[in-house]
């Protein structure tokens, strides 16, 4: 693992132990066993940490979407697996999420969002092409419909696991919800 990893999984871990406000880059540097000057090689800035953390969720985001979903399948199954894989992504980060939004709109790094995202977004807009040609769902552009998708997704699995204590009830609910809602958004 390269410095830069070990710096961002210690500030993963030191923004969960102390909060963001609380958290001191000499923190971060001693839970990843580095100098602190080499913290500076990499980041300005404790909250500069913050888009390289959403870009880490991101790309396991859109891996959990590429190998969830089944060729084979009809689309609203493979729509049913890429809500399953953002909701599992979300879970996996529910601690974090909340830390990176917030660090992430509380600075100029916000910015970088759509930036952070466009691996993502362009993953689930091929599969939104693809069920256009096949002439399963109704024609879009698919790099917006891709970004509606992801932030339902996403939205709704916040709702149940950064919000409430969590139900599993209520998770199965917001995940049907979800499918059924962009079904219907797509259907021709």
């Amino acid at each position: 693992m390269d410095k830069r990893e070990r710096i961002i999984l210690a500030a993963v871990e030191v923004f969960r132990e102390n909060g963001i406000e609380k958290t001191k880059i000499s923190d971060i540097v001693k839970k990843a066993q580095i100098a602190q000057g080499t913290f500076y090689l990499y980041f300005p800035s404790k909250l500069s940490v913050m888009p390289a953390i959403a870009e880490k969720m991101a790309a396991r985001m859109e891996e959990a979407i590429r190998q969830s979903i089944k060729a084979e399948q009809q689309w609203t199954i493979q729509l049913q697996q890429m809500i399953n894989a953002v909701f599992t992504v979300t879970a996996e980060y529910r601690d974090v999420s909340t830390l990176v939004y917030s660090g992430l709109s509380a600075t100029e790094h916000v910015r970088e969002w759509e930036e952070i995202y466009k691996p993502l977004y362009k993953t689930v807009a091929s599969f939104i092409e693809e069920w256009e040609r096949a002439g399963k769902t109704r024609k879009t552009d698919p790099n917006r419909t891709a970004k509606l998708v992801i932030g339902l997704a996403e939205s709704a699995a916040e709702q149940v696991y950064l919000f409430n204590s969590f139900d599993a009830e209520e998770e199965n609910r917001q995940k049907e919800a979800a499918l059924e809602f962009i079904i219907h958004a797509l259907q021709p």
